[in-house]
């Protein structure tokens, strides 16, 4: 499986080049819906003592694994973790349009084929891992992109689960405002289903165009919509070809595979791509490797740091300090760390008069608290904009 070289992935390479002194052996095995990667002895990760995770399991959201975005940001940090410390590790998706009921059957599938550490992936396991954390009280849990209110009414995450949430709406302001900045007037936000984490990063990012263009002095339109799904297909990709045609000149595309959709109506108009949660700037350099593309329509990507947190949890087990956040919420921005931001790799710095000076001073900003992003996920109040933006709110 391609590894993503981004900020996502950077603690998981860190871990795996920790690895290479191991003589670990792997093996695979595939059935319908997981596939195990395991390892049959241990590394020199663990040379002051067996670890104490017996075996990891990632059960997934809707998509696939390999979905260069959410379920693969997540997965790749925990098949390089068990890579590096010889821990068993495996995945298993859902249906399409998963239950309640599907979730659970995944988790307790997961736990009935020993893994005693869960990561479940999405923050539609809320209820699931409530249920879980209850049943197996023996088993960790992290969730990403799960808060204490997804889990129950009561707001009480229990003693085995930690849930690891991201500040999206920062990496949604840095991708809107770099974007406006670089010349960029008019602008499209395709979400995949508008669940919170989906809608910060949306809502984020009209607030970042909206503060360039209110500096600029320059007028701006932002066409905004959610497909309701996590992957893309012919009527949304017929969706953008029309907002590409009508003037649109860069979409931020933001819900797992749906950005298939709109890069693939970006290379029939010379538009531009904003990818989501991992540096998707190698998936259009394979486009044009393969003569899918004549350019990388890819201008930048928002990410946040899946493989960085998820590898930090893992490692509080391991080091047996896990009870330290177990219980809790891990809220991940600029505030704790490089948790959320543009790719600055020369292959991925895809801007044409906004610098790498500019961003880094915007990070800074953000960071201090002298720029306050809004972080609201209620699909219902949009965020309050200036003169020069114009945002159409589509259904």
């Amino acid at each position: 499986m391609k590894k993503i070289l981004s900020l996502t992935m950077a603690a998981a390479m860190a871990v795996s080049l920790a690895a290479c002194g191991s003589t670990g052996s792997s093996s695979a095995a595939t059935d319908d819906t997981t596939t195990s990667v395991a390892t049959s002895e241990a590394g020199d990760a663990t040379a002051e003592g067996a670890s104490t995770i017996g075996g990891i399991a990632q059960v997934c959201d809707v998509g696939t694994i390999d979905d260069e975005s959410f379920n693969q940001g997540c997965w790749d940090a925990v098949e390089a973790y068990g890579e590096a410390n010889g821990i068993d590790v495996n995945y298993y998706l859902p249906p399409d349009d998963p239950s309640d009921e599907d979730r659970q059957s995944m988790i307790r599938q997961a736990v009935s084929d020993g893994y005693d550490t869960v990561v479940c992936v999405g923050y539609l396991y809320g209820s699931s891992i409530d249920w879980a954390a209850a049943e197996y009280p023996d088993v960790n849990f992290i969730g990403v992109d799960i808060t204490a209110g997804d889990i129950n009414a009561e707001g009480n995450i229990p003693s085995n689960v930690y849930c690891i949430t991201f500040k999206e709406e920062q990496a949604g302001y840095l991708a809107g405002y770099a974007a406006v900045k670089d010349g960029f007037t008019n602008l499209g936000f395709l979400g995949g289903q508008a669940v919170p984490a989906v809608i910060r990063y949306g809502y984020g990012f009209v607030q970042g165009a909206d503060a360039a263009a209110a500096e600029l002095g320059t007028n701006i339109s932002i066409n905004y919509w959610y497909g309701n799904q996590f992957f893309g297909d012919a009527n949304i990709t017929a969706k953008m070809e029309s907002w590409y045609q009508g003037g649109t000149e860069v979409v931020f595309a933001c819900g797992g595979g749906i950005y298939t959709s709109a890069v693939e109506a970006a290379v029939k108009y010379d538009g531009k791509v904003i990818g989501v949660d991992v540096d998707q700037r190698y998936v259009g350099d394979k486009g044009v490797a393969d003569g899918a593309y004549s350019y990388n329509p890819f201008l930048t990507s928002a990410m946040k740091g899946l493989g960085v947190a998820v590898t930090d949890a893992l490692d509080h087990i391991t080091a047996g300090t896990w009870d330290t956040i177990a219980g809790t919420n891990g809220n991940y921005g600029l505030e704790e760390g490089d948790y959320v931001g543009l790719p600055t790799e020369e292959a991925s710095w895809g801007f044409t008069t906004f610098t790498q000076d500019e961003y880094t001073a915007l990070l800074e900003k953000i960071r201090s608290g002298e720029i306050t992003v809004d972080n609201s996920s209620d699909a219902a109040t949009t965020p309050t904009t200036s003169e020069f933006t114009t945002v159409d709110y589509q259904q």
